[in-house]
């Protein structure tokens, strides 16, 4: 027996309501902009479920790409049979027979969407089952730890069987809640942050503050590399580049050291708003963990949110660096962000920024500058590129260098 499609649940979807059909459209066009290049599958979006019918194409390359696509709670290969019980029981003989090996245990597990069919789960459960018992010699049966769990949806149109279950990225489909702009670092945190708020459905956009001649171009193709990697769960990844060198050299100049650290986030901040301005984002998203450096206390998020009253998105508030680390390396990011090449973040670091700074003094130190002319040119100067998953990473050659 060949399974003819593949069964998706929603998951967090099936709680929406009224809304659902907007989450279910995105998640559905985010579907078919992944399997683009499979001509022949057709994609069948339900209230309740989503089907891939795969009309010959080989199904393993379309099961490594669902697993990744935010929205999806899991996902099976099946087989779709009339709701006849005698169909039902050969087409689950057919599937067990094609995966057992002597000494496999199995069940039967019904799930009845649909309540009108005549049979009951207990009914369908001891049916399907005592026909594999009878025609597969040595098998047995194992309620609580099966090898083999054959699964049975009854839904209104049909019965659905498989053998088996995926777990899928979870999340909402990227997109459903709007867009906004992830302030993406060289370093580990920005990654993992962009990677959480794209799982909750949320399409990103890539601000990267480069400072040329003091970083180089190794530093913004591995901002690109991070930004191919977490573009495999929304598909591509926008990204626009900020010459900020100026900048930095003004506020090295004019501004106090201890300060300076919170001056370049205000200006950072500020041309990413303007940015998002100009994009119709919502949000920002940065890779703030709450302490974990001197620019992530409340006292220095407070002086530094003072230029925006645009929401600020930090998925990583609460994580400490070794929770971050493991999301790091679970979307295969980590390597990318350990290679030493520094980007303008680093390059200017005071050797003891103010870690509580004062509102009333950072604003009374920038009054002193001219620095709207400088964000206005940095502004209009933003070189902007889209990235996909599909290109290669250039950087691979490197790693050799941790």
């Amino acid at each position: 027996m060949k399974y003819d499609r593949i069964l998706i649940r929603y998951g967090e979807l099936s709680t929406k309501g009224r809304n659902r059909k907007h989450f279910i459209t995105h998640l559905k066009r985010n579907i078919r902009e992944s399997l683009k290049d499979l001509t022949n599958i057709h994609i069948q979006g339900g209230h309740d479920r989503m089907y891939i019918l795969l009309n010959g194409e080989d199904s393993e390359p379309i099961m490594e790409k669902l697993s990744s696509i935010f929205g999806i709670q899991s996902f099976s290969l099946a087989v779709r049979t009339d709701r006849d019980i005698q169909q039902i029981q050969q087409v689950g003989l057919s599937l067990v027979e094609q995966i057992f090996k002597p000494g496999n245990t199995f069940k039967v597990t019904t799930r009845r969407g649909d309540k009108t069919f005549e049979y009951d789960t207990n009914d369908i459960n001891h049916a399907v089952g005592g026909h594999i018992l009878k025609n597969i010699e040595n098998i047995k049966v194992d309620v609580k730890n099966p090898d083999i769990n054959l699964l049975v949806d009854v839904r209104p149109d049909a019965i659905y069987l498989s053998c088996g279950v995926i777990q899928g990225a979870g999340g909402l489909p990227v997109g459903s809640s709007g867009k906004a702009m992830l302030m993406l670092s060289g370093g580990i945190d920005s990654p993992v942050a962009g990677y959480l708020t794209m799982k909750r459905g949320v399409q990103v956009e890539a601000v990267h503050f480069q400072s040329p001649p003091f970083t180089s171009e190794r530093a913004k193709q591995k901002t690109i590399d991070l930004a191919k990697k977490i573009s495999a769960y929304s598909g591509n990844v926008k990204m626009h580049f900020v010459p900020f060198t100026k900048i930095q050299e003004t506020i090295h100049k004019h501004i106090p050291e201890g300060y300076s650290m919170t001056a370049t986030r205000r200006m950072m901040l500020r041309i990413t708003d303007e940015i998002r301005r100009k994009n119709d984002g919502l949000a920002i998203v940065t890779g703030e963990s709450l302490g974990q450096v001197a620019s992530q206390t409340l006292e220095s998020m407070l002086a530094i949110n003072d230029v925006t009253s645009t929401p600020i998105l930090r998925p990583l508030i609460s994580m400490d660096k070794l929770e971050i680390i493991d999301i790091a390396k679970k979307i295969d990011t980590f390597d990318i962000s350990s290679l030493p090449f520094e980007d303008c973040c680093t390059i200017f670091t005071p050797p003891s920024p103010k870690t509580r700074p004062k509102l009333s003094k950072i604003q009374y130190y920038e009054s002193n500058v001219d620095f709207d002319m400088l964000i206005e040119e940095a502004v209009n100067n933003v070189e902007t590129i889209v990235v996909s998953n599909e290109d290669p990473i250039k950087d691979e050659q490197f790693f050799d260098l941790l």
